[in-house]
């Protein structure tokens, strides 16, 4: 009688084990893993190694966001890792991070050890959830300042030519880049919850692990169709994208709060949802290998349920309809990135030098014939560009082939005059330099703007 008053003693006086103690032993438990150190590491060396390589070669990723000017200047390396992060890497790591926190347990058998010591589902949930968080904003941490000192030690801290063609001083840029990266991290957030759903909900099958990457997957698909821009808001996927906006002047903010609300919109709610799938589970049952019912039902339902609604909310309060690129959006936003590189060429040639007012550049675009409604992505689209200089009454004027993506990006390509726009090179008194009308990046703001 004795001995089993004293047991009972001994488990009331036990103290529960804090947030704060469990958080600590979990991420202990996630940073001994040998992959989530190769992670780690790789995160923190890989990055600059591969901006410094790229701007040691002669050629280069023009086909992505930045890409053209990784020898002009150190700031172009993080925004093409970002790019790249965007599509490929974040995915992956949040799929290997958080999609395994609660599913490795499974594997183990160890739910019993740990309800034991620490004696609360609950607290279990947070202090796994906070150790993923943590070891993430370490790995997408790493990614943005490898990137940037192996690309300013490699190139040089130059300005950076913006999507509108406007030159951004270095110091302008290095603030851009890290707001750039800080608003990946919302949909990197939404991914990581859907990890957790996904390892709460699916037990011990791997497709717990590859959830994440394979909704990413899906998302970036979507985004590469010919979709209403409102479904594209509506998915956390376009916060991977609309960060361009902050390179254009004025900046394009609506896009991108848009897609971070989104995304922590699903970050909050994917997270709940795991929370309670994990707090109602069986662990007496030592072969749970998660419940399909209430993967459907408590996972992906409320998922497909929020994307329902946020479809009509963006489109009436932002007035967005169809895929958002027109004619007065592509002419606008042409002529714009033609003026300011204009500029830049008339410095490497020391002409005198112009303003935007003075040159007046205008452009006319259609998409490949007047059969065709000019409206759309495509690679079909035309434009003729038309500038005026101070003093002389005859117009300029220069040929460009667009090719306009779904989200907005375009790529201009020269196609004459030969001395404007026809040669990727123009002699200037130095030698031969890189011409900045030749070919270029774009980009048309996909919500209605005032000036539409």
């Amino acid at each position: 009688m004795t001995a089993t008053i004293a047991a009972v003693d001994n488990v009331a006086s036990a103290r529960r084990v804090s947030v704060p103690r469990g958080y600590r032993f979990e991420l202990v438990k996630l940073v001994s893993q040998w992959r989530i150190r190769l992670l780690v590491l790789a995160c923190w060396i890989a990055p600059a190694l591969f901006v410094a390589a790229v701007g040691q070669q002669s050629t280069l990723p023009v086909d992505t966001l930045f890409g053209r000017w990784m020898l002009a200047t150190g700031w172009a390396g993080p925004l093409v890792m970002l790019g790249f992060a965007g599509t490929w890497a974040l995915p992956l790591l949040t799929s290997v991070v958080a999609g395994d926190v609660f599913a490795s347990e499974d594997r183990l058998g160890t739910w019993r050890h740990l309800l034991v010591a620490v004696r609360s589902p609950r607290r279990i949930f947070v202090s796994k959830a906070l150790a993923s968080l943590t070891v993430i904003l370490l790995l997408v941490a790493g990614m943005a300042v490898s990137s940037t000192v192996g690309g300013l030690l490699a190139v040089g801290n130059q300005p950076l030519v913006g999507l509108d063609g406007h030159l951004l001083a270095p110091g302008d840029t290095s603030v851009r880049v890290l707001l750039a990266w800080v608003c990946a991290l919302a949909p990197t957030l939404a991914l990581a919850a859907i990890g957790l759903l996904g390892s709460v909900s699916l037990g011990r099958s791997p497709m717990g692990l590859l959830l994440p990457a394979i909704v990413a997957l899906a998302m970036q698909l979507a985004q590469m169709l010919p979709l209403p821009v409102s479904v594209r808001l509506a998915l956390p996927s376009y916060a991977f994208i609309s960060w361009n906006g902050l390179f254009t002047t004025p900046e394009q903010l609506g896009p991108l709060l848009i897609g971070v609300v989104v995304s922590l919109v699903w970050a909050v709610l994917a997270t709940v949802l795991a929370y309670v799938l994990f707090v109602r589970r069986d662990f007496t049952n030592v072969n749970y290998d998660g419940s399909g019912r209430r993967a459907i039902t408590i996972g992906l339902l409320p998922l497909v349920g929020l994307v329902v609604v946020t479809v009509p909310t963006v489109a009436v309060s932002t007035g967005a309809t169809g895929s958002g690129i027109d004619q007065d959006k592509v002419q606008r936003s042409v002529a714009t990135a033609f003026a300011h590189l204009y500029r830049v060429q008339t410095k490497q040639l020391n002409r005198p030098d112009v303003t935007e007012a003075q040159l007046k550049a205008s452009a006319t675009c259609d998409k490949g014939s007047s059969r065709v409604a000019p409206e759309g992505p495509g690679n079909d689209w035309r434009c003729v560009v038309s500038w005026h200089l101070p003093g002389i009454k005859a117009a300029g004027s220069a040929i460009y082939q667009l090719d306009i993506t779904a989200d907005g990006r375009f790529m201009a390509d020269g196609d004459g005059p030969k001395e404007v726009n026809g040669y990727f090179l123009v002699r200037t008194p130095e030698g031969d330099a890189p011409n900045p009308l030749w070919q270029f990046d774009g980009n048309v703001e996909l919500l209605p703007t005032s000036k539409g």
